[in-house]
């Protein structure tokens, strides 16, 4: 047929590529996976814009250590609530539609931020990046995993888990300048990021879709399903308790490090506060791609281990007031919180049964969620009865009693 019309194959695969693109004007291969990925890392980085501004809201809101941890965990009641009633609305709707929404709440969120108040506002703003974010980045690791080619689909979990990272260091380094050098920085930081939502937004909207038969919004189903089998919860104690963990490592320098840098060590210049995070994530970024070929258990026992140290040199580096510790904490608290996100999510990932992982993961992830917030809302409390060496003595502690119960556990239950 085709040389009957006088053309040659490559000129009809051309032709339909053509065709395809003026019909649609989709954006397909590298491009597509590129314009998911810097979703992700946009998405992540709005979450932690806030690191370095904390001390200044602290100061022109006028509220205390505690409320500024809490406002901090409230952005986790979005992300359980995307978690347990809308994780499969990209399955069923589309994963270019469920996107698209992600980055609308995304704008919304900043759009509270851009015009905050009061601490309701900040509150309100949180909830909606924590639901945007957890939209969005289901639907991105599930678009990554089919846009790349062939059975292997590990290197979707290094993209998306690498690029989460980065976003969340470039947001508060992105931040931290901007509040320092920069004027209005309770203001221009979000409408700088506005820019750079509206950028990927454009991006998200001409990138190919994959579900091939996307159906209506009114057939997802809000019926949380979150439970572990009888069979595996005692091998799943060993990476539940090192993704809690690895996240409140995660939590303690968004949240509180800003702090404890004004506070202990003196340093008051916002730059240097979101760089300090920016280390973390580059770290923890480099990590996932460095250890790729390391084996899950290993990689999630690695991470148990590390915890100690890490631990161990964030309390000396306030005990002793030293940059230089603190910088050292932080390299080895992101190469821990990199090696215990991933390494506990891919041995949940293979102690799950095939017809309830996406049950189990769930379950996985909400102890990640907890542990972002809960141990926060502690040393916010400890802080303001004793004081945050106390506080982070505590954290020390909780962090070392979990690695060790997780190290025992998954050295009984290693295979």
């Amino acid at each position: 047929m085709i040389w009957a019309l006088g053309l040659q194959p490559s000129e009809v695969a051309m032709t339909s590529y053509a065709q395809t693109m003026t019909r649609d004007h989709e954006l397909g291969g590298r491009a597509a996976k590129a314009a998911v990925a810097a979703m992700i890392a946009a998405l992540f980085a709005g979450s932690t814009a806030l690191t370095p501004l904390y001390i200044i809201y602290k100061q022109a809101f006028g509220f205390s250590q505690v409320t500024l941890t809490l406002v901090y965990a409230v952005y986790v009641v979005g992300n359980l609530g995307a978690l347990l009633f809308l994780g499969r609305v990209s399955d069923v709707i589309g994963r270019r539609p469920a996107a698209l929404a992600a980055m609308g709440v995304a704008v919304v969120s900043a759009l509270f931020f851009l015009s905050a108040e009061n601490l309701a506002w900040l509150d309100v703003a949180r909830i909606l990046s924590g639901l945007g974010i957890g939209v969005g980045a289901g639907a991105g690791t599930a678009w990554l995993a089919e846009l790349i080619e062939g059975k292997d689909k590990s290197r979707a979990a290094i993209i998306t888990t690498s690029t989460n990272f980065i976003g969340l260091g470039v947001g508060a380094l992105m931040a931290g300048l901007l509040a320092q050098y920069a004027p209005w920085p309770l203001r221009l930081t979000f409408a700088v990021y506005l820019v750079l939502l509206a950028l990927v937004t454009v991006l998200i909207w001409r990138t190919r879709e994959t579900v091939s038969s996307p159906g209506r919004l009114s057939d997802v189903s809000l019926r949380p399903r979150l439970s572990v089998p009888d069979n595996i919860r005692a091998q799943f104690v060993a990476p539940a308790v090192t993704g809690f963990g690895a996240m409140a490592l995660v939590g303690f320098y968004a949240a509180l490090a800003p702090s404890i840098l004004a506070q202990q060590l003196h340093v008051t210049n916002h730059a240097e506060a979101g760089g300090l995070f920016f280390e973390l994530s580059i770290v923890a970024a480099i990590t996932i791609v460095a250890t790729a070929r390391l084996a899950s258990r290993s990689t999630m026992l690695a991470a148990l281990v590390l915890m100690i140290p890490a631990v161990a040199l964030v309390v000396a580096a306030q005990i002793y007031a030293s940059m230089a510790l603190m910088i050292a904490a932080t390299a080895v608290c992101g190469a821990a919180a990199a090696l215990g996100y991933r390494g506990g999510l891919q041995v949940v990932n293979q102690i799950a049964p095939a017809d309830r992982r996406a049950e189990v993961v769930s379950v996985f992830f909400v102890c990640c969620f907890c542990g972002n917030a809960l141990p926060v809302i502690g040393i916010g409390v400890l802080s303001s009865l004793a004081n945050a060496t106390v506080a982070s003595l505590a954290f020390a502690g909780m962090i070392i009693v979990f690695s060790l119960v997780a190290l025992g556990f998954g050295a009984k239950y290693a295979r």
